[in-house]
């Protein structure tokens, strides 16, 4: 199966600049991602740690 994927990829120029950019995408994402939680304040943390049960506690009421 993926030698007819490399096969067809290989007619195209310059096919081998998409992994680099697909890598640098998710490295970028991720540190922008780490940077912001590590960031974060204790009462942000304890404030969205509680939503699913504040969600939860709501269903009940209306059901």
């Amino acid at each position: 199966m993926l030698r007819f994927i490399t096969h067809n990829l290989t007619g195209i120029n310059g096919v081998s600049i998409y992994p680099m950019i697909s890598l640098l995408i998710f490295v970028i994402f991720f540190a922008i991602v780490l940077t912001r939680v590590i960031n974060m304040s204790k009462s942000e943390i304890t404030e969205l740690g509680k939503i699913p049960f504040d969600e939860h506690e709501q269903t009940e009421q209306i059901g």
